[in-house]
């Protein structure tokens, strides 16, 4: 029956920008949680703009171009990027409305009514208007540069995100003066929220500052209408690579033109004035459908610092404590620790400092005789880049791959390429062609019966600032053929090593695909002889129509799939004959699944695979991405805990509906189990009892989870330790 169904149909597959924008509205519904602390509701509402600030930055830029040049083919979906373009527009302005919906009638009045008060300049008391106006005339006016726009003096450029008031003005002594424009930038220098003297959490936006005293910068002129717009630019990275001898200076180059690429979306006040409306569109050559108008203050990224601001710890996540095995600190021998045992760490509720302390004593062991480590985002002030040229002065050879193409972070990358080599370490930028995604560090030590490597694999970047709220998965080994492995990658990115077979590792582009399609191949001969058999997955996206196709062929054969995919999902679930055994999760909460697990259960022959790749075509075909099996046994099986425990998530799952929705879970007549904060809450126990010397034995790890229905409330621990 299987042969006759075509695993390709359009119908099967939802558009993969679509679906994206279906998850920032899981993020939007977060900061319409009245479960989730205030300020936390206030902060997710901000990462919603800041997410489809990226995505038209990227996403949406890169179907404008399509639809300019009337590429007419289409995506898995069957839809055209003019198609697209158009879907994607008419979705994001449908947001919008709920975005300012959420500030204007729900988060502003709640935060008001515990005394956090963003202010207008009609609602000042005297002793603030003095403020600003002394603010405006000291700080501001000095900085402020109105740009005019008229026959000698052309409109001036906009920069990508930045905020800018847009003016009609005419001469005040002149009856029959034509009116005239001008433009004034918001300078970023400046704190955008302004707090006031007065009540302790009393805010003003500055440019309600500025257009109160705009006059100021126009003597001689009434000022007619002053109103707030913002671009977003086509800001994607354009790099033909035909060699990697000069791809340090084609980013900086592309880096420069980024700037000035086209504008993808104008957003301006509500309340303009369709003149000065028409005349925005006009100079800044925007499509009708890419003009967003806003009620409310524009670029909701502003909120992000509001929360912060704010003294009101009650009104935020509660603290918790992340756990470090005593073993992997600064105190013990990290090497002697892993040669013990392998080590799985699961962040953030187990500490980054244990990866961090990897590299430092790789630095100052005297028998360590070299570092090779792949970075792909690193903090801007990163103790891993410290470590590493600290080892390169102290005569071991490290080799470090930076990929420079890491979209947004390329400019840091290249600052910290061009400080690794000041420091003595072997930069290298990775094959023609491909991104270098993977999360590898090793490190080569001469011990009493011969060379020994240790490895360091993870699901997430070398950054010790996302590490604390990216949920990511890591192994610390010393297993031979996985160091191996691991040797065999690093010659490969240097040089032209190309190994005929890994013992362990499966590196893409394409050796994580034909893995992944033998596995669902395997499973499907399992169940046509019937035997059990039971695939689970985890990963950001999946988007490749190709590995959908075969799961679809999985499903239709009678395999059962479980699926948790955070962001974007262009698998449909249940479609009839073709998707019925398949049911997909996503976990939206306080921090960002990021990790990539991928379990194989043949008849109860368990496989444990942690990866760098999400089933996205990029990652599968156009990137060097690992993955990894968890060999070590009590590892295995807590991985498999892990992931039952956020398959059993009922507070932050939502479920993908056959019809296109994603619905929370029905928990009627069940504990709430909310699987981050059961993490935090594991971790925190973890770190009291070794902070009382309770000390749990050596490589204690979490506790697996109770069945379901006997699992506790997580909120009502009585200990002390539900402080989430």
């Amino acid at each position: 029956m299987s042969s006759k169904i075509d695993f390709k149909d359009p119908n099967y597959y939802t558009n993969r920008e679509l679906s994206w924008l279906d998850f920032n509205y899981r993020v939007l519904d977060e900061a319409r949680d009245k479960s989730n602390p205030l300020l936390e509701r206030v902060k997710f509402l901000g990462i919603t703009q800041s997410n489809l600030d990226e995505f038209f930055m990227v996403r949406v830029a890169s179907l404008a171009k399509l639809t300019e040049v009337k590429y007419e083919g289409t995506d898995a979906s069957g839809l055209t990027p003019a198609q697209q373009l158009k879907a994607v527009n008419d979705k994001a302005h449908d947001m919008l409305i709920k975005q300012y919906s959420t500030l204007n009638r729900s988060l502003l009045p709640a935060i008001n009514q515990v005394g956090i008060h963003l202010l207008t300049i009609d609602a000042l008391s005297e002793k603030q208007f003095q403020f600003i106006k002394g603010y405006f005339h000291d700080e501001l006016y000095p900085v402020l540069t109105p740009m005019a726009d008229d026959s000698s003096r052309p409109f001036p450029f906009i920069s990508n995100d930045s905020l800018n008031l847009s003016l009609r003005i005419t001469k005040n002594d002149d009856a029959d003066a034509k009116t005239l424009y001008a433009t004034l930038q918001v300078p970023s220098i400046f704190p955008r929220v302004v707090r006031l003297p007065g009540a302790q959490n009393d805010f003003i936006l500055i440019e309600d500052v500025i257009k109160r005293f705009v006059n100021q910068l126009f003597v001689n002129y009434d000022i007619k209408e002053v109103s707030t717009f913002r671009v977003i630019r086509d800001m994607d990275l354009d790099v033909a690579e035909e060699d990697t001898s000069d791809l340090l200076k084609k980013v900086q180059q592309q880096l420069k033109l980024r700037e000035h690429g086209e504008v993808i979306r104008l957003e301006v006040d509500a309340n303009i004035s369709k003149k000065l409306r028409k005349r925005l569109v006009k100079e800044l050559q925007t499509e009708e459908d890419s003009v967003y108008e806003v009620n409310g203050p524009i670029d909701l990224t502003f909120l992000n610092k509001l929360a912060s601001a704010v003294d009101h710890d009650d009104l935020k996540y509660p603290p918790y404590t992340a756990y470090q095995p005593e073993e992997l600190n600064s105190d013990h021998n990290i090497f002697d620790a892993i040669k013990e045992h392998d080590w799985l760490m699961q962040h953030p509720y187990d500490k980054f400092d244990s990866v961090v302390e990897f590299i430092r004593q790789a630095s100052i062991d005297k028998e360590v005789l070299a570092i090779k480590m792949t970075l792909y985002r690193v903090s801007g002030d990163s103790p891993i880049i410290k470590y590493l040229g600290r080892a390169a002065q102290n005569g071991k050879q490290v080799t470090v791959l930076v990929e420079v193409k890491a979209r947004f972070d390329e400019e840091n990358n290249v600052h910290w390429a061009r400080q690794l080599e000041k420091m003595g370490c072997h930069v290298i930028y990775g094959l023609v062609g491909l991104k270098t995604h993977s999360k590898l560090s090793l490190v080569v030590r001469r011990e009493e019966n011969g060379i020994r490597r240790y490895i360091h694999m993870g699901t997430g970047n070398y950054n010790d600032v996302t590490a604390h709220f990216y949920t990511d998965l890591g192994l610390l080994t010393c297993n031979n053929d996985i160091g191996i492995d691991v040797t065999n990658i690093f010659n490969m990115l240097s040089g032209y090593s190309r190994p005929p077979y890994f013992h362990q590792l499966h590196i893409s582009p394409h050796g994580i695909r034909d893995f992944i399609m033998d596995r669902l191949d395997e499973a499907i001969k399992y169940v046509k002889a019937d035997r059990p058999v039971h695939i689970q997955m985890k990963m950001n996206s999946l988007s490749d129509q190709e590995m959908i196709a075969k799961l679809y062929e999985a499903s239709t054969a009678g395999v059962a799939i479980d699926l948790i995919v955070r962001g974007i999902c262009c698998l449909k679930t249940g479609i009839p004959g073709v998707s019925e055994n398949i049911t997909v999760h996503s976990i939206v909460g306080r921090f960002l699944e990021h990790s990539r697990i991928y379990l194989f259960n043949f008849d109860g022959d368990q496989q444990v695979y942690l990866s760098s790749a999400d089933l996205m075509t990029r990652n599968l075909n156009r990137r060097v991405e690992q993955l990894f099996p968890v060999l070590q046994p009590d590892l295995a099986q807590r991985v498999v805990t892990i992931y039952e425990t956020m398959w059993t998530d009922n507070v932050k799952t939502r479920t993908l509906d056959k019809d296109g929705i994603y619905k929370r879970v029905d928990r009627r007549g069940r504990a709430p189990l909310d699987s981050q904060e059961y993490f935090a809450a594991q971790a925190t126990k973890l770190a009291k009892a070794q902070q009382s010397s309770q000390r749990p034995k050596s490589g204690a790890q979490f506790q697996p989870m109770l069945s379901p229905q006997n699992q506790p409330d997580p909120f009502n621990d009585d200990d002390g330790s539900d402080n989430q």
